[in-house]
């Protein structure tokens, strides 16, 4: 089986007879040829043009060397070699260009492409030319000797005289031959491995799966927000309409049934659709609340702080969020004033939300007893899970004692399309006391 690393060559006998030898030999060659070519090129562009219209194709060039040279490790390195850019996200030679000055990768491809022009080249030429060259000049020391038919100069220093002097000289020259294929495989690979270092990075695979697993949680919570937009549409226009059309049936067959047991039963029934209905548009409100998407998360948290048990001050000045972080900031402040209600033992509480920096920052300070543990299943663990899926943070500071200061950060960015409901959005008030 072929090794997976040019380190790995170096345990396999076969060099002479396998093609390692050759591949080695062949990726120092061209490597020489190409740290020339980028050596001359470099010299070109020269200071003056660097400094001021150079730095472009420079960038330029140490990208087209890196994508030759990642091809150019299959000589001796049959391990895959990705591409490490990404994709644009939108078209365009300046999104590009951005997108490419602002990777690590093409600073990477530029520091390899100046060590290969002023460093590696003439190392790769030197190893080539000793360890395949030498060889050479020796085995051909009978075939000068024929040619000039007295004697010859074998590496224009060994005088040769006699046919026996020209054949020992070929002689070593194949011993030498065998000999060299080693420490040039082992040059080679050492080069190889300095290639993948710099063009290659590990750490390119390990962001790309962590970037893609970023874009699914994204549009898994996309998909989540469309999912309960759906389910609340389909109570409100269905299940709710049906609820008030038999409420209002039953009322009205009330006014026609006469006093006795039917009426009665009518009036049960009656009275039981209303807590249905009821209990129906709660769990609506519970699962996207008109106010939310009316009127945005300011209002909402507004809302929610009127309708809390405990006294609450609110201070919100937020702008239109997107939907998902609307949502989980809106569920995040419910959460923390229903667990003051059922847990603190506080009189009052404040709530206080603002976007700052591309931030949601939303917090909820209460006098109560303190002492909040999220283990006690007080919901604060699946309010930190909801938050993270958005890259937010929770952060719960609860001595026993108190105060309680809970604050939820969701990084998030402005829509980039303003509506006539995305202006910023002050309420400044006090709950009721």
């Amino acid at each position: 089986m072929e090794p997976r690393t040019p380190w790995q060559a170096l345990t396999r006998a076969r060099f002479p007879p396998g093609s390692r030898p050759w591949r080695a030999w062949g990726y120092l060659l061209s490597g020489a040829l190409l740290g020339a070519v980028v050596c001359c090129a470099f010299l070109l562009l020269g200071l003056a043009s660097l400094i001021l219209v150079g730095l472009p194709p420079l960038l330029l060039s140490g990208l087209v060397l890196g994508g030759i040279e990642r091809r150019r490790l299959r000589l001796v390195d049959p391990a895959p070699a990705p591409d490490p850019h990404r994709v644009p996200a939108v078209p365009g030679l300046g999104a590009w260009l951005r997108l490419r000055a602002g990777e690590r990768a093409t600073w990477r491809e530029l520091a390899y492409a100046l060590l290969l022009a002023t460093v590696l080249w003439p190392l790769d030429l030197l190893v080539a030319a000793v360890s395949a060259g030498l060889p050479v000049l020796l085995l051909g020391a009978p075939v000068q000797l024929a040619v000039d038919g007295h004697e010859a100069k074998v590496v224009k220093a060994y005088l040769v005289t006699s046919y026996p002097e020209a054949l020992a000289a070929a002689l070593l020259g194949a011993v030498l031959l065998v000999a060299l294929t080693y420490p040039l495989v082992a040059f080679a690979g050492a080069r190889a491995a300095l290639a993948r270092a710099l063009l290659v990075p590990r750490e390119s695979g390990a962001r790309d799966g962590i970037g893609e697993v970023i874009a699914s949680r994204a549009r898994l919570v996309d998909a989540f927000e469309a999912e309960r937009r759906r389910i609340e549409r389909d109570l409100h226009d269905g299940a709710q309409q049906r609820l008030v059309a038999l409420t209002m049936t039953l009322g009205l067959a009330r006014l026609d049934v006469p006093p006795g047991p039917v009426a009665d039963q009518l009036a049960k029934a009656h009275e039981e659709a209303g807590r249905v209905l009821t209990e129906l548009r709660e769990l609506i409100h519970g699962i996207r609340p008109q106010v939310l998407a009316d009127y945005g998360l300011g209002a909402a948290l507004a809302d929610a702080a009127d309708r809390s048990a405990v006294p609450v001050d609110t201070d919100v000045d937020l702008p239109r969020l997107p939907e998902a972080v609307e949502s989980a900031g809106y569920f995040a402040g419910c959460e923390a004033l229903a667990n003051v209600a059922r847990h603190s033992g506080a009189s009052r509480a404040r709530l206080r939300a603002r976007f700052s920096g591309g931030v949601l920052r939303l917090d909820v300070e209460d006098d109560g007893r303190g002492g909040a543990d999220p283990a006690r299943g007080s919901g604060l663990t699946g309010l930190a899970d909801r938050i993270a899926v958005l890259d937010g943070t929770l952060t719960i500071t609860s001595p026993p004692g108190g105060p309680t200061l809970l604050r939820a950060e969701i990084p998030c960015p402005l829509p980039s399309v303003p509506s006539e409901s995305s202006s910023p959005r002050t309420v400044s008030s006090s709950g009721r006391a």
